[in-house]
């Protein structure tokens, strides 16, 4: 059988073709400079022992590594940032879905509350965490003197400066920095449920808790599930909002694999090590990242 062969291109065909070319170039270059570029510097600079105001130094090949994974700092500070990403991820999730049921209510004012639960997403962290220690400080903070005023506490309490106070507190403020992001999308989707199912359902004897698990809560499943993997992807590398709160403190009960990145480079002065636990970072993340990408491609499938 004779093979098929292709017609030659014509001069419009290779003008469309170049054209093609000169207008992805620009966004080639841009993944290159933002994305792989650091990438391999990050791994290069993994293996050597670099002191971070010079950027001189040796090879050590893989005995970063040897030493990252063989420390208790790495399996310490990975434990606090899953503390961190569970607790503020379930915390966000439980609050989002709430708020966006009510919000998905014909209730009074029902725009302008849907427009300030916004608010504390596009809060600047600075002025966030600012207004949060404020809130926090065992001394004058407004927090301790009202649970003191309603007789719920004797003395005031230490919010930031102990353990378990100081993770539960900065849960309770990644939680409300975040959780407008759940709300945003889960209201979006409950806006496209078709009001015949919760008919059906009524119409069946369900109440208002079997409305919600039997038809609101499977509606969501999807869009929860890419919720919860890019909040989880998110979390896990937060860096600002911990470091502002705690600085990963008290004795590095808060410290996170961020915070050691940062520490290494820069309080250290180890740039080949922050490199090392940066790479270690990006490989636990890397399970998250194939997991959304596979739901991503099954949803558009």
């Amino acid at each position: 059988m004779a093979s098929a062969t292709r017609a030659p291109q014509s001069p419009l065909e290779k003008r469309y073709a170049r054209l093609g070319v000169l207008l992805i170039a620009p966004t080639v270059l841009t993944m290159c400079a933002v994305i792989i570029y650091p990438l391999v510097s990050a791994l290069y600079l993994s293996l050597f022992s670099i002191y971070t105001p010079t950027l001189k130094g040796h090879w050590v090949g893989a005995d970063n590594y040897i030493r990252v994974f063989g420390s208790r700092e790495f399996w310490s500070a990975l434990g606090v940032t899953a503390t961190w990403t569970v607790g503020t991820l379930a915390a966000q999730i439980v609050l989002g879905v709430g708020m966006a049921l009510l919000l998905n209510q014909n209730i009074l004012f029902r725009s302008l509350a849907r427009s300030l639960v916004l608010f504390p997403y596009f809060v600047s962290t600075v002025v966030a965490v600012l207004i949060w220690r404020w809130l926090f400080n065992d001394l004058y903070g407004i927090l301790s003197h009202l649970l003191i005023a309603a007789g719920i506490i004797a003395v005031p309490i230490d919010w930031l400066g102990k353990m378990p106070n100081a993770m539960e507190s900065l849960i309770a403020v990644g939680a409300w920095k975040f959780f407008p992001f759940v709300v945003i999308a889960v209201l979006a989707r409950l806006q496209t449920i078709p009001e015949q199912l919760y008919e059906a359902a009524t119409i069946d004897g369900a109440g208002p808790f079997g409305r919600f698990f039997d038809v609101t809560l499977p509606q969501l499943r999807e869009v929860l599930t890419i919720v919860i993997l890019l909040r989880t992807i998110w979390d896990f590398k937060e860096f600002d909002l911990i470091y502002l709160l705690t600085g990963g403190g008290p004795v590095n009960n808060t410290r996170t694999l961020p915070l050691i990145v940062y520490q290494q480079a820069f309080g250290l002065n180890q740039m080949g090590m922050a490199a090392t636990y940066a790479v270690a970072m990006m490989l636990v993340m890397l399970v998250f990242m194939l997991i959304y990408l596979y739901r991503a491609r099954r949803a558009a499938l």
